[in-house]
């Protein structure tokens, strides 16, 4: 494998546009943390309620995958979540070795209560870029991940 070299400028560039978005990231996520604990969740137990209301249901593999999560976490979480009563697990009766996880009335209410206030905040964290400007800024990242993605498999 033959890597681009790169110009000291370059290489500056790159680790200060890290720095910026790590800090960038770190600043926007506190409003999502925020607003998790607020309504009784951790930040991973609010992404799968999230994923759930917003995407239905969702086999236990995929919530992992979607959400950046080890198997072990997925479990400890769906277990809390359906202990809660805000989901259930549901097999597949088509593939009997898949389980998919889905809100139950109790979370899909609660979250129909607390989900327009959680996108407001999420609104106002970044509201100080135009709607022009996110959307540039979504596709940008979008650009970048892939890209960055596609790399650690060469």
């Amino acid at each position: 494998m033959r890597m681009k070299s790169y110009t000291n400028e370059e290489l500056e560039l790159a680790l200060n546009l890290f720095k910026t978005f790590a800090r960038a990231f770190k600043s926007v996520s506190e409003h999502s943390i925020r607003d998790s604990k607020e309504h009784g969740f951790n930040p991973t137990e609010f992404s799968v309620l999230e994923l759930l209301y917003t995407k239905g249901p969702q086999k236990l593999q995929q919530i992992g995958s979607r959400l950046l999560l080890v198997s072990g976490n997925v479990t400890y979480v769906i277990d809390k979540l359906e202990k809660n009563e805000f989901i259930y697990r549901e097999q597949d009766p088509k593939d009997k070795r898949s389980v998919y996880a889905n809100l139950t009335e109790k979370g899909r209410t609660y979250l129909d209560e607390i989900y327009p206030v959680h996108t407001l905040r999420m609104a106002r964290a970044f509201s100080g870029l135009s709607i022009d400007e996110q959307q540039q800024l979504m596709a940008l990242l979008k650009k970048a991940g892939v890209h960055s993605q596609h790399l650690l498999f060469r």
